[in-house]
């Protein structure tokens, strides 16, 4: 009796899987499998998938894109180069300023949005009751090896999947910084710790000054295939 009953329940399951996927069962967007990741949308269990999704769908990540409020340009592309960018973008900015725009390829901008909206703001909120107004970085594209080795794997700035993030300018003026302020025992650390966990959320490889002595002035934050947040 029992595997009948489970055999039911799956054959439902997949049942109105096909229904939502077909478009023959309606379901709101954010809790639709297929349906284009909204940035505005609040996060949930299925952000993480849509994200990944993007990786290998350009035509979708722009569509994701463009519901954000994230400033870009299309740059030209490279295929010719060493380290070829195919559909890069020049970030700008959005709600937050940015200490420099940065080159990022159209998942990295979506996961980039996607935090600056869900993560970075709510959590200086909660701990300062106010707006993050910049964001300080080290840069994103470069064409080189992991850690600039002379061989070995190149890094994922090579393909502009990786931006290494440095600290934050408040909208009082204070600054934040990942070098002076991830040591101590304070506010300032309760929230570049809270950013660190919320950034998990968006970019698949997040990395502080707990992972290694490398990371001690920055949070290294990619959209590459592995997973590690730490």
């Amino acid at each position: 009796m029992g595997r009948w009953i489970a055999l039911f329940i799956l054959l439902s399951i997949g049942g109105a899987a096909i229904s939502v996927w077909r478009g023959w069962l309606e379901v709101p967007a954010h809790f639709n499998p297929w349906a284009p990741l909204d940035v505005k949308a609040p996060p949930n269990w299925l952000t993480g998938y849509k994200l990944m999704r993007l990786r290998g769908d350009p035509e979708l990540c722009a569509q994701a894109l463009r519901s954000s409020a994230l400033r870009v340009t299309p740059q030209s592309d490279s295929s010719g180069a060493k380290c070829p960018l195919i559909g890069a973008l020049r970030v700008q900015g959005g709600e937050v300023a940015l200490s420099s725009s940065f080159l990022a390829s159209c998942p990295l901008a979506v996961a980039y949005a996607m935090f600056e909206r869900h993560s970075l703001q709510p959590a200086a909120q909660a701990i300062y009751g106010q707006n993050v107004a910049r964001l300080d970085h080290l840069g994103s594209f470069a064409c080189r090896n992991i850690y600039n080795r002379e061989s070995g794997t190149l890094s994922r700035h090579a393909s502009a999947d990786a931006l290494d993030i440095a600290g934050f300018r408040l909208a009082d003026g204070r600054t934040v910084s990942v070098l002076k302020d991830w040591p101590k025992q304070n506010q300032d650390a309760q929230f570049l710790r809270q950013v660190r966990d919320g950034a998990c959320e968006a970019f698949s490889v997040v990395l502080s000054p707990d992972y290694n002595a490398a990371h001690r002035n920055h949070f290294h934050v990619d959209v590459g295939r592995w997973s590690v947040c730490r």
